[in-house]
């Protein structure tokens, strides 16, 4: 017999039916389930949220509640106080227990704990279950029970759990159709907004949400990038990488069907290409690395992680900041990524290390002004992944790059994009710019400026700062405050 005779699964950045942990459980153990998403106005309209990552949620609820329909029942869209919403939404159905997924965010979980206390104050059960990552942050420590905070033996122990805890998808779907909630019962509740609703601006450029668009990235990857992941992912004019990022950050797709494609990719590849998967798995690491790391050292989200990143003397020049945010740093590997982000809402991985290590370590800007930036203009915007991200570019975080480690943009550029595919495709200006100048057009001869239509300081700016000037200004400022090995060897991409 069921324990509960309805019961509410609250969605909140897991918004499909496929492998959901809560829903699964509350599928197991109710007679009836019924799902529910509560819209925060102070936060959809707040300065933390962007365009982007708000279509990608209103086009996955859209297409989560047009499943729900077709299965008979609805998606319950609430607006408001999340505790006042879903214990007024509990009394309406008689649901008598709330599940949901956790989340490691510091002011997710503070939401939790208050709307949890809330509905137990009202006779409600509440079930959370582990779903955002494949491990929790309590799973992989330390023989002694510390949490890892390099992450080349949390990797070790996070593949050596695999072996003996391996985590299939959950058929939390085939459990949950069963037992949805009639349409007729949950009654009217709100449509799904446009983001203009909330003062955003939609684009048919940003990454398109829903489970279905998920899946079918996840397919073609399989079919095509997977087995030459680690030889592809680096160089941003080839689509060598997953770009599954914002359907982990919704929940469109979830960790645990990743993982398992990937092992069966794995199985079914010849050695020599099963390794490209492994280097994907690797990454899929890192987000559980970087999320544990949050729950277990919240302070993170507002402060450096080496506590000595906070004698840094930023410069934090508003024209320079400026400069970057909107391309016009005369890097072109820089400023191509910028227009990525700024046009797209997303950036190829290789080129946020670029700019960040840029904004950091050439203009001296606090990386806390490049993870807002990116925390508002992202569609996978993730709190745990931007920000550790952005503290191993800017050398202040956990496992960080060095503080003398600093990218020398125009090399990145040749390495990464050698005949300036990427770069031309972003910024107009270079088009026809010969592939030997196309990292450094400021050098094209004047006369050869006007014949291939990129006139320095008119089409293109020059670059704001000299890279080898700023380098050793960046490695004095830095090892002031993180250690005097200014004198340590780079390679041939950092100096």
């Amino acid at each position: 017999m069921s324990a509960y005779p309805v019961s509410i699964v609250w969605l909140r950045r897991d918004l499909r039916l496929d492998d959901h942990a809560a829903l699964d459980a509350a599928a197991r153990a109710s007679e009836r389930v019924v799902c529910v998403f509560v819209l925060d106005p102070a936060l959809l309209r707040g300065p933390t949220m962007g365009a982007p990552i708000v279509q990608f949620f209103f086009e996955s609820l859209r297409a989560l509640r047009e499943q729900l329909r077709a299965a008979g029942s609805d998606l319950a869209l609430l607006e408001g106080d999340f505790a006042a919403e879903l214990a007024s939404f509990a009394r309406r159905v008689s649901a008598t227990a709330c599940f949901f997924n956790l989340d490691y965010e510091p002011d997710a979980i503070e939401r939790d704990d208050r709307v949890s206390g809330a509905l137990r104050g009202e006779g409600i059960d509440v079930h959370t279950s582990l779903d955002h990552v494949y491990f929790g942050a309590d799973e992989v420590l330390q023989d002694g029970g510390k949490p890892y905070t390099v992450y080349t033996p949390y990797r070790r122990k996070w593949t050596a759990r695999l072996q003996h805890d391996p985590r299939p998808p959950l058929a939390s779907a085939e459990h949950a159709l069963p037992k949805l909630l009639d349409r007729a019962i949950i009654g009217a509740t709100h449509d799904v907004p446009a983001p203009e609703d909330y003062g955003h601006t939609s684009s048919a450029a940003y990454p398109a949400g829903g489970s279905a668009a998920g899946y079918a990235l996840l397919e073609t990857f399989l079919a095509r990038g997977a087995a030459r992941y680690a030889d592809e992912r680096n160089f941003p004019a080839h689509d060598g990488t997953s770009r599954l990022s914002p359907h982990l950050r919704a929940g469109t797709i979830g960790i645990r069907t990743l993982v398992d494609a990937a092992l069966r990719l794995q199985r079914e590849l010849p050695r020599a290409r099963a390794s490209n998967v492994d280097t994907w798995i690797g990454e899929l690491i890192w987000r559980d690395f970087y999320a544990q790391l949050l729950a277990n050292v919240p302070r993170i989200a507002r402060e450096p992680f080496r506590s000595a990143a906070n004698a840094i003397a930023y410069d934090n020049a508003p024209q320079l900041f400026a400069a970057w945010c909107e391309g016009r740093t005369g890097y072109p590997i820089v400023d191509a990524g910028m227009v990525q982000l700024n046009t797209t809402g997303w950036m190829h991985n290789r080129v946020r290390m670029i700019v960040a290590s840029f904004l950091t370590k050439h203009l001296l800007c606090d990386y806390r002004l490049g993870e807002r930036y990116f925390e508002t203009h992202l569609a996978d915007a993730d709190l745990a992944a931007n920000n550790g991200g952005w503290q191993w570019s800017a050398s202040t975080g956990t496992d960080a790059a060095p503080y003398f480690r600093v990218f020398n943009p125009t090399l990145q550029g040749k390495t990464f994009d050698p005949d300036g595919a990427f770069v031309r495709a972003m910024l107009p200006a270079l088009a026809r710019v010969p592939s030997a100048y196309v990292h450094e057009p400021h050098t094209l001869p004047p006369l050869l400026q006007a014949e291939y239509g990129c006139v320095i300081g008119v089409d293109y700016p020059a670059p704001i700062v000299e890279h080898a000037w700023a380098r050793r200004r960046a490695i004095d400022v830095f090892g002031k405050a993180l250690g005097k090995n200014a004198a340590a060897p780079g390679s041939s991409l950092t100096e």
